[in-house]
C-alpha cells in the first residue's frame, strides 16, 4: 500500500492528496466520512493540524451519518457536490457510474468554487475533503485541486485510483447499505471515469481555472490556493 495512506481509526480511505505537481504534503487530505471516527482517530487528526473539514455529502446523508468530533475544534463546511433536489436540473439524474462523472462536472461547479474559496484562506489548513467513502465526489474535487497545482493527468489519475485499494475495491465490487437503508454495490473506479469529468470541463471551459472562473472564482483566489498549497 502506498505511503499516501494514513491510519485514522474509524475513517475509511484517509490519505494525503499531496506529493504530486506543486501540491505539498501535509496540507490537503481526502477520505471517507467521519461518522465512525474514534477518539483515537480524533487524536491522530489533531496531530495532523486539522483546521477544516469539507463535507461533500447530501443533507440527508449528514442527518443519517453525522460526522463525529470527539472534542476536535475544526471548522466544518457542508458543500454538497450533487444538486439538493432532482427538480433543480433539466436532464436525467445519473443512474450509474459512467453517467455520474460528466454529470458531476456539469453540476458541481458551485461546490468546487466554494471549496477553492475556502482553501484560498491560509487559516484553513490543514484541510480534509470527504464524501461518504472518499471515492467519487471527493475524487473529482481533489482532482480539480491537484490540477490547479500543476499535477499531470497521469499523476492525478493514479491518485484517484488509490481509492480502490483504500476501500478494498481492488478485488471487485463490495456490498453496502446506503443512507436510505437500501442494499447496493460499491464499484471500483476506473481511469475513464475521471477522464470523462475532466473532458467535460475542458470541452466546455477549455481549462480547470476557466471552469472555476465561470463559477465566480477570481484570479486572486486561484493564486491564493496555489500559494497556500504549493511546496
Amino acid at each position: 500500500m502506498t505511503d499516501a495512506f494514513i491510519d485514522i481509526p474509524g475513517v475509511r480511505n484517509f490519505r494525503d492528496a499531496g506529493g504530486i505537481g506543486a501540491l505539498r504534503r501535509g496540507v490537503l487530505y481526502r477520505s471517507g466520512s467521519f461518522h465512525t471516527l474514534t477518539e483515537d482517530g480524533a487524536r491522530r487528526l489533531k496531530a495532523l493540524g486539522l483546521r477544516t473539514v469539507i463535507d461533500l455529502r447530501s443533507t440527508f446523508e449528514l442527518e443519517v451519518w453525522p460526522d463525529q468530533r470527539h472534542g476536535l475544534d475544526h471548522e466544518s463546511l457542508h458543500l454538497p457536490t450533487l444538486p439538493a433536489d432532482r427538480g433543480d436540473i433539466d436532464r436525467p439524474w445519473p443512474e450509474d457510474q459512467v453517467s455520474l462523472y460528466p454529470f458531476m462536472a456539469e453540476t458541481a461547479g458551485p461546490s468546487l468554487a466554494a471549496v477553492v474559496r475556502r482553501i484560498a484562506a491560509p487559516e484553513s489548513l490543514a484541510v480534509v475533503v470527504h464524501c461518504a467513502v472518499g471515492k467519487d465526489r471527493t475524487g473529482l474535487t481533489i482532482a480539480v485541486l491537484q490540477s490547479l497545482l500543476g499535477a499531470s493527468d497521469a499523476d492525478i489519475t493514479a491518485d484517484f485510483l488509490l481509492s480502490n485499494i483504500g476501500l478494498g475495491l481492488d478485488r471487485g465490487p463490495v456490498p453496502y447499505v446506503d443512507e436510505t437503508g437500501a442494499e447496493r454495490l460499491s464499484r471500483p473506479v476506473g481511469a475513464e471515469l475521471l477522464a470523462s469529468s475532466l473532458a467535460w470541463i475542458h470541452t466546455r471551459h477549455d481549462s480547470v481555472p476557466a471552469y472555476l472562473r465561470h463559477h465566480g472564482v477570481t484570479e486572486e483566489e486561484l493564486e491564493a490556493v496555489r500559494a497556500n498549497l504549493s511546496a
